[in-house]
C-alpha cells in the first residue's frame, strides 16, 4: 500500500511542479519579450505584474467550455488530455540528482522519446475533432513537423548513446560527474572521472556532440511549436491553429502542455549531453569544488539551473528570430539537420572505437 502512495505523491509532485513551472514560465516569457522588444510587460496586477499570470490563468478556468455542434465530441474532449498527459509521463524516468529518478528504467532514453510522440497523435485529434479548417490545417502541419524533426533529434540522441554505451539516463548522468565508475575521458584522453565539473560533460568528453546537441537543440524547438517553427499556432495565418476551438480547462491543459514539454526537451538535452544533475565545478588539486557541490540537494539545483538557462534560451530566439516558410522548414530538417546528425552518429562510432 506505501508503494503506491508513494508513487501518488510522487505524481502529484511533478504535476504541482509543471503547474507552477508554466505560471513562472508565461511571465518569465512576457517579461523576456518586453526586453527584447524596449517596453515593460505587465505592470499592474501585482509588483512588477508578478500575479498578472495567475489572474489571467483564474479568468480562463472560469470560461465556459464550449464543443462545436459539429465536432467529433469523443476527439474534441479526449485531445487536451492526451497532449498533456504524453508530455507529463515523460517526467516518469527523468532523474534530478543522485538516488533522485521518480521510475528508473534502464531504457529510460527510448521510453522519453517514444512517450513524448504520442502528443503528435492528440494534436491531430484535436485538429480533425474540431471539424474546423484552420484547426485541421494547424495540426497537418504540426504532425508534418514533427514527424520530420524526430529524426535529426533521434540521430542525435544516438550520437550521446553512442559515448555513454547505456539506455539508462541516470547511469548517463553518473558518467558525467565525479560519481562516473568507468573513467571519463575530456576529449578522449585525461581521466576527468576524479576531477568531474563541465570537463566530465558529454559535449567535452567528446567535442563532436556539442554539433549533435545544436542538431537536438534546433529540432526540440520544432517539436515543442515553438518559434521560429510555430508555423501550426500561426496566429496572423490560422488563429492559433490546432487549438482554436478550445477555451477554459481545454485550452489550459494545451497551454500547460507545451510549457511543460520546453522543460521536458530542455532537461532531456542537459542528461544527454550537459551533465545531467552534476556540477560544473571542477576539483582543482586539494579543493574539492566538485565533490563538495556534489548530493542530492546539489544535483536538483544544477539541472534546474541548467534547464532554465535553456528555456531562457528557448524564449530568447521566440521573439528575436522570424517564423520559418514551409518549405525553408523542411529544407532545414532534412539538408542539413540530418545529414549533421549522421556524420555525429558516425564519429561517434569512430571515436568510441578508437579512442575512449
Amino acid at each position: 500500500m506505501n508503494f503506491y502512495i508513494t508513487y501518488v505523491l510522487v505524481a502529484l509532485l511533478l504535476f504541482s511542479f509543471t503547474a507552477v513551472f508554466a505560471l513562472f514560465a508565461v511571465y518569465a516569457e512576457r517579461k523576456v519579450s518586453a526586453f527584447i522588444q524596449d517596453r515593460l510587460g505587465p505592470m499592474e496586477t501585482g509588483k512588477f505584474g508578478s500575479l498578472q499570470t495567475i489572474a489571467d490563468i483564474l479568468k480562463m478556468l472560469q470560461k465556459e467550455l464550449i464543443t462545436p455542434a459539429a465536432a467529433d465530441k469523443v476527439l474534441f474532449v479526449a485531445a487536451p488530455v492526451i497532449i498533456f498527459v504524453s508530455v507529463y509521463m515523460g517526467f516518469a524516468s527523468l532523474p534530478w540528482g543522485p538516488g533522485l529518478i521518480p521510475a528508473s528504467l534502464n531504457l529510460g532514453v527510448l521510453y522519453v522519446f517514444a512517450i513524448v510522440s504520442v502528443e503528435a497523435v492528440g494534436i491531430l485529434m484535436a485538429g480533425w475533432g474540431s471539424n474546423n479548417k484552420y484547426s485541421l490545417l494547424g495540426a497537418l502541419r504540426s504532425i508534418a513537423q514533427v514527424i520530420s524533426y524526430e529524426i535529426p533529434a533521434g540521430i542525435a540522441i544516438i550520437s550521446a548513446v553512442m559515448i555513454a554505451q547505456t539506455l539508462d539516463l541516470q547511469e548517463i548522468a553518473i558518467q558525467q560527474g565525479v560519481l562516473s565508475t568507468e573513467g571519463s575521458k575530456f576529449l578522449g584522453f585525461w581521466d576527468v572521472s576524479e576531477t568531474g565539473g563541465i570537463f566530465a560533460w558529454n559535449i567535452f568528453r567528446a567535442p563532436h556532440l556539442i554539433v549533435a546537441y545544436v542538431v537536438y537543440f534546433i529540432a526540440s524547438l520544432a517539436e515543442c511549436n515553438r518559434a521560429p517553427f510555430d508555423i501550426p499556432e500561426a496566429e496572423s495565418e490560422l488563429v492559433s491553429g490546432f487549438h482554436t476551438e478550445y477555451t477554459g480547462i481545454r485550452f489550459a491543459f494545451v497551454f500547460l502542455a507545451e510549457y511543460s514539454m520546453m522543460f521536458l526537451v530542455g532537461m532531456f538535452g542537459v542528461i544527454l549531453f550537459l551533465g545531467g544533475w552534476n556540477t560544473p565545478l571542477p576539483n582543482i588539486g586539494n579543493i574539492k569544488l566538485a565533490e563538495w557541490t556534489t548530493g542530492a540537494a546539489w544535483g536538483v539545483f544544477w539541472i534546474a539551473a541548467k534547464v532554465l538557462l535553456v528555456v531562457f534560451v528557448q524564449m530568447w530566439i521566440r521573439w528575436t528570430l522570424p517564423r520559418f516558410r514551409v518549405d525553408h522548414l523542411m529544407d532545414l530538417c532534412w539538408k542539413v539537420l540530418t545529414p549533421l546528425a549522421f556524420l555525429c552518429m558516425a564519429i561517434s562510432g569512430v571515436w568510441r572505437l578508437l579512442i575512449m
